[in-house]
């Protein structure tokens, strides 16, 4: 039984399955939840600024009948004034689950270890599983069958990346990947897709080539060029990454009608340029829509049942 929610990695297909399925019926049917976390109280750590993360799970868990404590980066200096240890073990005193967004994995892992209440992994820089999922459930809804699918990432090998890739070895799905030389998805990361899709019919395909990663595509997805913490090689990454815009001529190369996804937010001109954004072709807003319901099914699936320890 799922216990924290860190990486999709973590998950049997039928968890997986199971928190999308839920999402659904939250998302049509809202007013039947509306006391299932009655009581409850979520905590929520950034040490990253978010719109759609903070939105999310606060109205989730209002939505859902219980609270939400924001705590900023000021508020804990997480790793510095404290140790996640001590934090988990604070907090697990007071509320009934954890949320983290957070630079380094290790630390959302570490509070995960420590906490006797469920954690959620919000973002890091390794992994991004609340988006992804919320991503999968778009495609759910908009084209079906996932086991069906090809989905095509171009851009950065991030933690957005890592996350499609995992969900995708879940469901199924044909993930194909470009990145330029030098910015592929981790090793660790594709080993582990890989073992988890032996199952599914899932494959992968990593490239530099981002014609040959669109082609036939069912969606085609991007990301920022320079995530939060790269400030500092944007310039640099601009001009390598130019040949992997996603324009109206790479998306010719996807299927008739294929999805435009991005996690948002999007730099426009840069990873994508305004035609396409802007497109009907885009379901970026209901990608970020999704993100609501997939974590009130996740937040619901948790803090209802007890953490085993």
């Amino acid at each position: 039984m799922l216990s924290d929610f860190i990486t999709i990695h973590d998950l049997s297909t039928y968890e997986f399955n199971e928190i999308l399925d839920l999402a659904q019926k939250m998302k049509e049917k809202p007013h039947k939840f509306r006391t299932h976390l009655q009581g409850k109280i979520l905590a929520m750590i950034f040490q990253k600024p978010s719109l759609r993360t903070r939105v999310t799970f606060e109205v989730g868990m209002l939505q859902l009948g219980g609270e939400a404590i924001y705590l900023a980066p000021a508020d804990i200096q997480l790793g510095t004034r404290e140790t996640p240890y001590d934090v988990a073990k604070n907090l697990e005193r007071w509320v009934d689950g954890i949320m983290a967004r957070t630079f380094a994995h290790s630390i959302v892992v570490e509070l995960a270890e420590a906490a006797r209440i469920p954690v959620v992994n919000a973002l890091t820089d390794l992994l991004h599983p609340c988006q992804a999922m919320a991503d999968f459930l778009t495609l759910k809804e908009k084209k079906g069958d996932l086991a069906r699918l090809k989905l095509a990432y171009v851009g950065d090998g991030n933690n957005v990346c890592h996350s499609l890739m995992l969900a995708g070895a879940k469901a199924g799905t044909h993930i194909a990947v470009a990145t330029p030389k030098g910015y592929e998805p981790k090793e660790e990361i594709v080993k582990q897709a890989q073992a988890d899709g032996r199952e599914s019919g899932f494959s992968l395909e990593i490239t530099h080539d981002p014609v040959a990663a669109v082609k036939e595509a069912d969606a085609v997805y991007t990301d920022v060029w320079a995530s939060m913490g790269q400030e500092h090689e944007k310039e640099q990454r601009a001009k390598i990454f130019a040949p992997f815009q996603v324009n109206q001529e790479l998306m010719a190369q996807a299927k008739p009608g294929a999805l435009f996804m991005h996690c948002l937010p999007a730099h426009r001109g840069e990873e994508v340029t305004s035609e396409v954004i802007d497109s009907p072709q885009s379901v970026v807003f209901d990608q970020a829509e999704n993100r609501l319901h997939v974590q009130k099914a996740i937040l619901s699936l948790l803090m209802s049942q007890k953490k085993s320890v």
